[in-house]
């Protein structure tokens, strides 16, 4: 067999959420569940990132602040550069609706200050020169949309999601300074 890399996969979430993890889905021989607050950039020091990163993260910025995305992003702009991070985002509108249950539960008025953006390769390529942003609509990240295969309701889910919402999937390169 020829050369290759095999990726090691790192498990990123709450000490209750691993602890749940580790009973159910222990990690296996190239992983590890890492208890951690994201926001506490602690956990980078468990990262080997020697040879470059991607890191996923799917439906977690929903519940962050805008700022502390940004400030996330910033830190591991720092540590990991090379790497890659890759993110789900939508607009203020669909944030709203996705959190509108636990809004109400924690009493939050505020929807306007968690982490929502409607174009963002502008938005988050403001927030450092380092910053290498595209992004693509959700929908259209799974499908092409002018396959005749795509039912009509895809296509209308499309319009809304991608549309209206500014539902996106969002990578960022992590360039050097």
């Amino acid at each position: 067999m020829g050369d290759y890399v095999k990726a090691f996969i790192y498990n990123l979430d709450f000490p209750n959420v691993i602890a749940v993890r580790n009973q159910l889905l222990p990690a296996g021989d190239r992983e590890q569940n890492i208890p951690c607050n994201l926001n506490d950039t602690a956990w980078f020091d468990a990262i080997d990132a020697t040879g470059g990163a991607v890191f996923f993260a799917s439906g977690v910025f929903y519940y962050f602040l805008k700022e502390q995305v940004q400030a996330l992003v910033q830190a591991m702009a720092d540590v990991f550069s090379g790497s890659v991070l890759v993110f789900d985002a939508a607009n203020e509108k669909a944030v709203k609706l996705m959190l509108k249950t636990w809004l109400k539960d924690a009493e939050i008025k505020d929807v306007g200050a968690y982490f929502a953006i409607s174009a963002a390769t502008r938005e988050i390529s403001a927030w450092d020169p380092r910053l290498q942003v595209s992004n693509r609509g959700y929908m259209l990240g799974y499908h092409d949309l002018k396959d005749p295969s795509v039912s009509h309701f895809f296509r209308f889910l499309s319009r809304i999601g991608d549309g209206m919402m500014k539902m996106q999937i969002v990578k960022i390169q992590f360039g050097k300074q």
